[in-house]
């Protein structure tokens, strides 16, 4: 399904601050950046199927055309559950930065998300699977997780989308399946076939290129503002009144960004849950339909 028309405000917002994410990046935290693999030139190519994700995760059926489907959020009748996403977001040529010293992940903020016990949905680039092959490994052999794709190289795959540099026309669908590739070199398991676009850009005919991969695309309903958020309070705030059942909420893993995520879920989270609300990765929000 398409995102709701009520909602098409918040994802313009959503794609603003995945794109100022990629493209500013945020000032540095200090420590170092990880280890930095060299990334083989993207192939036109299937992924192997040592890189496909897992077949048993629950998709959509193709949209018209046999386009990729589209998922933005689950049942708002069904029982009160909430999926959280998190963007670990890093484009194809902030190597250099990371050497520097700027943080692009967030290992807190996992930490924490382990200390609650609650489950999620990381979105992540291939760039960030190989910058950080520890971390990456580490995130997709927690059962509390599942890691779903976020491109290789988070550049646009329509344009115009918010000043982000775009993929090469007909380079779309190896874009995906180069970020699957790696996932595999760096171990990760819990891959689920679900593709948030960088920005959350997206027209038919992307759709179509990519469905190929068999991906469904997730986007989301609710934007936590957490890009480049100087206090917690206020993301806590609009994710608290946004939230509805079925929701899907997008955040980020990706400190340099958006340093104030960790303290936010904190107070997110025992509050959503005295509400009534139980937490859920989006594989189990597709799975449990739509409405």
């Amino acid at each position: 399904m398409r995102a709701p028309s009520a909602g098409r405000s918040a994802a313009a917002l959503a794609a603003l601050l995945c794109c100022t994410l990629s493209a500013c990046g945020g000032g540095s935290s200090g420590g170092g950046g990880g280890r930095t693999a060299k990334s083989p030139a993207p192939s036109a190519t299937s992924a192997s199927p040592s890189a496909a994700p897992s077949p048993t995760a629950p998709t959509l059926p193709p949209g018209p055309g046999g386009a990729a489907p589209v998922f933005s959020h689950g049942k708002r009748n069904g029982a009160k559950q909430v999926a959280l996403t998190f963007d670990a977001d890093m484009t194809a040529d902030q190597g250099p930065r990371a050497e520097r010293g700027e943080r692009f992940d967030n290992p807190a903020l996992i930490a924490t998300l382990q200390r609650l016990k609650v489950p999620a949905t990381v979105f992540m680039t291939g760039k960030w699977a190989d910058q950080y092959p520890d971390e990456a490994r580490s995130i997709g052999a927690d059962p509390l997780f599942e890691v779903a794709n976020h491109s290789y190289s988070h550049y646009a795959f329509t344009t115009p989308c918010y000043g982000l540099p775009t993929v090469k026309p007909g380079t779309a669908r190896a874009d995906v399946e180069r970020a699957f590739d790696a996932f595999r070199r760096a171990g990760v398991q819990h891959t689920v076939p679900y593709f948030r676009f960088p920005g959350g850009c997206h027209d038919d005919s992307v759709l179509r290129e990519i469905a190929a991969t068999k991906v469904t695309a997730v986007q989301w309903d609710v934007v936590s503002g957490d890009a480049f958020a100087k206090q917690a309070a206020p993301v806590v705030t609009q994710v608290l009144s946004e939230v509805k059942p079925g929701s899907v909420v997008v955040m980020h893993c990706t400190h340099s960004a958006a340093p104030m995520t960790e303290e936010a879920v904190r107070r997110i989270v025992p509050e959503l849950r005295a509400r009534g609300y139980a937490f859920v990765r989006v594989s189990q929000l597709i799975g449990a339909g739509t409405n």
